[in-house]
């Protein structure tokens, strides 16, 4: 890996969860220094590229032709539910999650000091509670959910609209952060996921660095319910 500064990667953090802390001081940032919010160089997404490997295994490349059309990050839970007296595994029944678009941000270091930083992002937005991340300055794109048929949809406005289909999927690294705070029982899968019918403009998208969302190992017994695990992640998508 190239040398990365790590002064330059400390600053771009703190403006970042700033933003989420208090969406006052990031408007102040903004207003004192342009160049800082990223509005002075136009980010170049030709110049990222989503990570495949965990280590041990990879996910396919994009299909030849797509190009890169968002980065965001995915701060949601993930929802699994548990029949009465279980003590099996539970069973997932989707996900939501907001997609946010730090990338106006993120020309203030170069492409792959950048980069690490959104690798970074993840594991410090899972221990944001909602609240603060609807009060920030990151820009809201999207929104991630699961329709009635259990088809998972990326709703991105005017950037289009993915109905997705698993592909592939491998096991996040082991030194993924397993929930908010560092605390919970692990990082769900990275994923590939490619168009179903009815999608618009996007064709493909990647779930990488996740932070946190994967279940207990067991209900547990006891009356049955729905549990929802806080999750974070980068979702790349392409078309």
């Amino acid at each position: 890996m190239a040398s990365i500064s790590r002064i330059n990667i400390t600053l771009a953090l703190a403006i970042l969860l700033l933003s989420f802390v208090c969406s006052t001081q990031a408007r102040s940032i903004k207003r004192l220094s342009p160049q800082l919010a990223g509005r002075n160089r136009p980010l170049d997404l030709s110049a990222f590229h989503v990570p495949l490997s965990n280590g041990s295994a990879s996910l396919p490349s994009p299909t030849p032709g797509l190009s890169l059309k968002a980065i965001t990050l995915g701060r949601g839970t993930q929802n699994y539910t548990c029949a009465a007296g279980s003590t099996a595994a539970p069973v997932a029944i989707g996900a939501k999650a907001d997609l946010l678009d730090v990338t106006p941000f993120l020309p203030l270091v170069s492409s792959s000091q950048a980069q690490s930083i959104l690798n970074l992002l993840p594991s410090y937005l899972v221990s944001f509670d909602f609240g603060i991340i609807a009060k920030s300055s990151i820009p809201l794109l999207g929104k991630h959910i699961f329709d009635a048929a259990g088809v998972p949809v990326f709703d991105l406005g005017k950037k289009g609209c993915l109905r997705a289909k698993r592909i592939a999927n491998i096991a996040a690294p082991k030194t993924a952060c397993r929930g908010a705070n560092g605390k919970g029982d692990g990082a769900v899968d990275w994923l590939t996921l490619t168009e179903a019918p009815g999608s618009t403009l996007l064709k493909e998208v990647y779930r990488v660095e996740t932070a946190g969302g994967k279940a207990p190992a067991s209900c547990g017994g006891g009356a049955a319910r729905t549990i929802e695990v806080q999750y974070a992640t980068q979702y790349w998508f392409f078309g």
